[in-house]
């Protein structure tokens, strides 16, 4: 599919004139805007200040945890004046003595419970339950839910933003590749694409894992780092989306560079792990854990600095955001509002960084797993040159 200048043109503005829109119906004060009659009766008996700062707090905290948390309906933005939900339910398959399939808005965002096959359902903090035609949830001394789980393969609101990352990344690569077909210069969205294409190939495969084997993983690299870069980028829109943040997808992401690791290594990689060339036979031994150990920490590293830079980056907006309704001051509203600006600026650059950081790792342990190399008993001590005395 080729995509035209003047498409993309059009198709740019629409996204800049729509996304405003978006983000003010999906906005922190709607979200944080809750009418209980029974605070509004507390507080004309207490401290107004006092009582109002602590409801805005706790707002703010379950505004954020919304933003961070994986959902089983896609919510654009809520009425809370009406308890209006607006936005569109998903499918849930959950396997209990068979298997459930059944949309999401029979929870009615957790405020129903689902009856299905004279199951019934719970839907609490993101995770179903089975429970009684009452819904009655058991909780232990820490406050969890002791009621028993069903097996979830509920296509949730990050299934779906994996699902439209990996349609795009269809969408963009067929067309880069049919517009090669007219000649050596790409047209439309490939002139976006392939600066990037040509980056990666020439400042992270080739340098990591050398000029002879590098094709063979440049699919996987060019995958991994348009994937985490379309859901980095996806996860600054008012749209609630924080794929990348969650440790979940960042795990998965992180096992698909060690098993292609490991199934790619050659007898020098493994030989290095199991018996360390040049030292002495008891150090041998002693490495070996050392070395496995170290195959393990690699994706553990991985999915850890994607996980905690994403989600850092996410809490700080949302904080700053949420600062602006606690002060309701003229001078820190517009202050906060800069500070986040600037902080979000600043997340379109994370977003870039963390995508190529992800891939260069993958590429570096790639190479190490691939490479050939070289020991002193290899070399012929005949070959080597005398030194030239003066």
């Amino acid at each position: 599919m080729v995509f035209p200048v003047k498409s993309l043109k059009i198709a740019l503005a629409t996204l800049f004139a729509v996304v405003p829109f978006m983000a003010m119906a999906n906005s922190v004060e709607d979200s944080l805007q809750v009418h209980n009659q029974e605070a509004d009766h507390a507080l004309e008996h207490h401290a107004e200040a006092g009582h109002e700062s602590t409801d805005e707090k706790g707002k703010i905290k379950a505004f954020i945890d919304h933003h961070l948390k994986d959902a089983h309906d896609f919510t654009f933005f809520s009425d809370e004046t009406e308890g209006k939900h607006y936005g569109f339910p998903l499918p849930v398959i959950l396997i209990d003595n068979g298997l459930k399939i059944f949309s999401s808005s029979k929870f009615h965002h957790g405020e129903e419970i689902a009856e299905v096959d004279g199951n019934y359902y719970a839907l609490h903090h993101g995770k179903i339950y089975k429970t009684d035609a009452q819904g009655t949830l058991n909780f232990d001394e820490h406050h969890h839910p002791t009621n028993e789980k069903p097996l979830d393969f509920s296509i949730t609101k990050n299934v779906v933003a994996m699902l439209v990352t990996a349609a795009l990344l269809f969408i963009f690569f067929i067309g880069l590749a049919k517009s090669y077909k007219k000649g050596p210069i790409p047209t439309g969205l490939g002139r976006v694409l392939e600066p990037l294409i040509i980056f990666i190939r020439d400042e992270v495969a080739l340098p990591n894992i050398g000029e002879k084997k590098y094709r063979k993983f440049m699919g996987y690299l060019l995958t991994v780092f348009f994937f985490i870069l379309i859901l980095n980028l996806l996860g600054l829109t008012p749209l609630g989306i924080n794929v990348t943040g969650n440790i979940a997808i960042t795990a998965c992401l992180a096992l698909f560079t060690y098993f292609v690791t490991q199934f790619s290594a050659n007898k020098d990689y493994w030989k290095h792990i199991f018996w360390m060339p040049d030292v002495p036979v008891l150090m041998k031994i002693a490495l070996i854990p050392i070395e496995i150990l170290g195959t393990l920490t690699k994706p553990f590293a991985l999915m850890i600095r994607l996980y905690a830079n994403i989600s850092a980056g996410h809490i700080v907006v949302m904080s700053l955001l949420g600062l602006i309704f606690v002060f309701k001051n003229w001078i820190a509203g517009p202050s906060f509002f800069g500070l986040t600006l600037f902080i979000s600026i600043i997340e379109i650059l994370v977003a870039f960084l963390q995508a190529f950081v992800f891939t260069m790792l993958s590429a570096l342990f790639i190479g190490m797993a691939v490479q050939e190399h070289h020991h002193e008993e290899d070399h012929d001590p005949h070959t080597e040159e005398e030194p030239i005395i003066i």
